[in-house]
């Protein structure tokens, strides 16, 4: 860093503090390619987190993979996921061979089609496809054998464009070229990129949108002291502000229950039990949406 004092003189004030932002940055981006969008998909799209262990494999299916990472390593052939499914899936044999264990972070099962996702950070190191991919392959031929009447899509998936000018913009061609070896093993198709994933989770259009308003609405510098106003159920005898509240945080489901709260408690009232799951919080004490709590309430609500 020091060697690049000149060029940094005026925009870094403090070397150290610029070295533990950028690990902070790192740590970000992982986070947002992981834990938040394996979250978020989920809710998005009814999906799950799926393990797959104790597979297996025809032998003769495992040298077409081999086969065909061979030929994209040395440029011999390019990503074409419709030539490498039909070599994967037409391929039969009578020994088998065990494959390994493997995990699809975002699993969706439909009546005519398995979707399996990927999900990855928006700087992968370096390296990292040509396992990608053979995994993938790995995946997609175990899930025809557990699914064989189903059609099986198999997708790395990106949660946001880092090189776009936009929040929610994106540009596959030119994230490829930012990450080595990405177009060598991987098509346009093999991937869901920014928005392009998150309408494909929703099958709705604007869903990025969405959750960026979200997340701007709720991650403010002042988000602990309204967190802290939540976890007091004593502020709730602020109905008109209670209310506003819930609405900037979009806690749309909650506001249906607090101006339905008298109904509820009248449902329940000879209820120890329900009484005190009205009476939690709406976050958990790790900071986690007390999803039981509104579930139950919820119920309640419906019943006659």
């Amino acid at each position: 860093m020091n060697a690049f004092s000149e060029k940094l003189e005026g925009k870094v004030t403090s070397i150290p503090v610029f070295i533990s932002l950028a690990s902070w940055m790192h740590g970000l981006n992982t986070s947002l390619g992981q834990s938040f969008l394996e979250k978020t998909a989920h809710i998005l799209s009814d999906g799950d987190k799926r393990e797959f262990k104790g597979l297996k494999i025809f032998e003769s299916q495992h040298s077409v993979i081999s086969e065909i990472i061979a030929d994209l390593k040395n440029n011999k052939e390019v990503p074409n996921i419709q030539r490498e499914n039909s070599l994967i899936f037409n391929t039969t044999g009578s020994f088998e061979r065990d494959i390994p264990n493997f995990t699809a972070d975002i699993f969706i099962e439909d009546a005519d089609k398995i979707i399996a996702i990927e999900s990855k950070t928006v700087k992968p190191n370096s390296g990292v496809f040509k396992n990608e991919k053979e995994k993938i392959l790995y995946g997609k031929i175990a899930l025809k054998r557990l699914y064989p009447d189903k059609a099986i899509y198999y997708y790395l998936g990106f949660p946001f464009d880092p090189l776009s000018a936009t929040p929610t913009g994106y540009n596959k061609t030119v994230f490829m070229n930012y990450s080595v070896d990405f177009k060598k093993y991987f098509s346009s198709e093999e991937f869901l990129l920014s928005a392009e994933l998150w309408d494909f989770l929703s099958g709705e259009a604007q869903t990025m949108e969405s959750i960026i308003e979200i997340i701007n609405a709720v991650a403010t510098v002042d988000f602990k002291e309204k967190f802290d106003f939540f976890q007091n159920n004593q502020n709730k005898i602020y109905q008109a502000e209670y209310i506003t509240r819930l609405q900037n945080w979009h806690l749309l489901r909650e506001k249906t229950l607090f101006e339905n709260q008298d109904k509820i408690l009248s449902k329940i009232k000879n209820d120890k039990s329900l009484t005190r799951i009205f009476n939690q919080n709406i976050f958990k004490s790790s900071g986690e949406y007390n999803k039981e709590r509104c579930a139950n309430l919820q119920e309640i609500l419906k019943k006659n």
